[in-house]
């Protein structure tokens, strides 16, 4: 079988490569728009250590020879680099709203661009390959998913390490094996909530996990949200879900740190390419000691705003989203049944959304695809800020797709972490005038 990389110059690619070996995919494709990120990367690969024989890597001229043949293809693209990401971050923070990645006004400006590239790659996969599954990390994934599912259907899945990380990091502190344990999680992507969390012979672990204080304090999202708000909520929120009910501390952390996460990994990552585009032999060397630290740094505004603390080697220790496509991989080619939290359409998982609006929850997978499982009803509270979320999400794949002005103001102004729609106006303003 064939995996395609869109991306394939991405920092994370080595780790796919990791997860491949022994796996049914026996040649990886790779493609990118950016020739010197996508030499470093085989030069990663030819020192990377695999326990085994790896899938042969060749890469793609163009995006067209790369999706011919195909049977899976990972999209994990950046539309604009490191460079508009350290713009979707700057511009809100200059009008005193949070700038990050994937969520409020960073997340909507970074989807606005990268909803008519993901589009036209999912025409592509369709006129090209139309039997490929494909699996999406590109961020924001759940808007991305979305708009990619409007052509693709249900051949598009979305992926994140946030759900699976969290499960095996409370699993850990609840004393129960991660790999043996059940879960119920439902939300938008890093707006999801894990709402349950039993052991093998059915007894549920989540109340005393929440019931436990050094528990709690044993695992990154326990010391994120603190004992006394996870108790009230009753349930574990994602780690982005931080944004959201701390957003005042979490907003003055990033305005006082001395460089935002973008202009961090601008210059982390642009160092790291540059050394070892220069020194191909010591490329995989550099690359580890840079994914070290980039994963040791992460969501580093948050643990500002909630005590400073650093993360622990439980922390560090997720599942990744490169094992998380390896199994859905894995049970799309074998047709052997397994469960993961992913970025599926809707259908009647949460009544309260459109069928086909895309939701992160628990889905069996086996080789017909991934299908969203039953789950329990929201509370009110947790409804109400799905709702609003995916209503701006839904105005950024409009104003993307149609060029819609009013739809981006939309999108901006009804994000529950932007305060006002003068801000949203004068957020687009400056994004223009950046442009021009």
């Amino acid at each position: 079988m064939r995996l395609t990389i869109l991306g394939g110059g991405g920092f994370r690619v080595p780790l796919v490569y990791r997860a491949l070996v022994g796996s049914p995919i026996a040649e990886l494709t790779l493609y990118d728009t950016d020739p010197v990120r996508l030499g470093v990367m085989r030069s990663v690969l030819a020192g990377l250590p695999v326990d085994g024989p790896g899938p042969v890597v060749r890469v793609a001229e163009g995006l067209d020879e790369a999706l011919r043949g195909a049977d899976f293809v990972f999209s994990a693209i950046r539309v604009g680099g490191t460079a508009g990401r350290v713009r979707d971050e700057r511009v809100p923070l200059a009008e005193g709203v949070l700038g990050q990645e994937t969520v409020g006004a960073g997340g909507v400006l970074y989807g606005l661009r990268t909803v008519p590239v993901a589009l036209r790659i999912a025409e592509r996969v369709a006129a090209l390959a139309p039997r490929a599954w494909v699996i999406n990390f590109t961020n924001p994934a759940g808007t991305v998913t979305e708009a990619m599912a409007s052509v693709l259907g249900d051949r598009v899945i979305g992926i994140c390490d946030s759900p699976v990380g969290l499960v095996r990091r409370a699993a850990r502190a609840a004393g129960a094996d991660p790999d043996g344990v059940g879960y119920g999680y439902v939300g938008l992507n890093h707006l999801g909530w894990l709402r349950s969390l039993t052991a093998p012979d059915g007894r549920e672990l989540l109340p005393g996990l929440l019931a436990d204080e050094a528990a709690l304090g044993s695992f990154e999202e326990g010391r994120l949200f603190g004992a006394q708000w996870l108790r009230t909520l009753g349930s574990l929120p994602n780690e982005y879900l931080h944004y959201y009910y701390f957003r005042r501390e979490t907003l003055a952390a990033v305005r006082d740190a001395a460089e935002t996460r973008g202009e961090f990994l601008a210059a982390q990552q642009g160092g790291f390419f540059e050394r070892a585009a220069a020194e191909p032999g010591r490329a995989y060397e550099l690359w580890e000691a840079t994914r070290r630290e980039r994963e040791e740094t992460y969501m580093a505004d948050s643990r500002a705003a909630s005590g400073g603390w650093q993360r622990d080697a439980g922390d560090l220790e997720g599942g990744g989203y490169d094992g998380v496509a390896l199994a859905l991989m894995r049970a799309i080619a074998s047709g052997e049944r397994t469960r993961l939290i992913l970025n599926v359409r809707n259908g009647g998982t949460v009544p309260e959304l459109p069928a086909d609006a895309v939701v992160e929850t628990v889905c069996e997978v086996d080789g017909s695809g991934a299908r969203p499982l039953p789950a329990e009803p929201l509370g009110s509270a947790e409804l109400g800020l799905m709702l609003q979320v995916k209503a701006v999400e839904r105005a950024t794949v409009e104003a993307a797709v149609f060029k819609d002005r009013d739809a981006a103001l939309r999108a901006l102004a009804l994000h529950p972490l932007v305060d006002s729609p003068a801000v949203a106006a004068r957020i687009l303003e400056r994004v223009a005038s950046a442009e021009a």
